[in-house]
């Protein structure tokens, strides 16, 4: 992939005088998205704009390839995660699989986290300060429920591939999710009643 997507719709965005953060530019986002059609995951990974790492550290969104230990007893799960990592766990980490809620609800879901980051610089550096007790004991951040899981490092099939803040409207949008045994859309009806 020669030239960045994210690069790419952030430049068309501008051509319209978008504020890049601002609800008009990811409505913007959304519909321009949809219009994309297929997106090649793979292709996607190797983005100019994404960085690829071996680990993940807390507070910064991954996305990469997922098979699951246990995928024979899920109802379903997503094979391509986009994922804010929370913290570490025995043998992986807890991450907030944002492809668990459908994309209007991630969107909110991102403004409502937008209080935890390190700072507003939105660069490489920046990152959501989180924690599952956090989450948790935050009325304000009841979509975490169904997007907060365990993944194992070694069932990980890439590198990871990380997202800049300024990549984040973005990548929200992508139809990337990859879910396995269900439809997305039976999955985001399961995340609402859990919400």
């Amino acid at each position: 992939m020669a030239d960045s997507l994210f690069d790419t719709l952030q430049y068309e965005a501008r051509r319209r005088n978008l504020d890049m953060r601002s609800r008009a530019a990811r409505n913007w986002f959304r519909g321009r998205v949809n219009k994309l059609g297929r997106i090649d995951r793979r292709d996607l990974l190797k983005d100019p704009n994404l960085t690829e790492r071996q680990t993940v550290g807390p507070g910064h969104m991954f996305m990469y390839f997922y098979d699951p230990k246990t995928k024979e007893t899920l109802p379903y799960y997503d094979k391509f995660p986009l994922t804010i990592m929370v913290e570490p766990a025995p043998g992986g980490f807890y991450g907030l699989n944002l492809h668990y809620l459908a994309p209007g609800v991630r969107a909110r879901f991102l403004d409502e986290l937008g209080g935890t980051m390190s700072d507003k610089r939105f660069d490489e550096r920046t990152k959501f300060r989180l924690s599952y007790d956090l989450l948790k004991g935050a009325s304000r951040y009841k979509e975490f429920k169904p997007c907060f899981k365990r993944y194992l490092t070694s069932h990980v099939k890439t590198q990871f591939s990380k997202v800049d803040a300024k990549d984040w409207a973005i990548a929200i949008f992508l139809p990337t999710e990859d879910f396995a045994k269900k439809s997305k859309n039976y999955v985001w009806g399961q995340s609402r009643g859990m919400i």
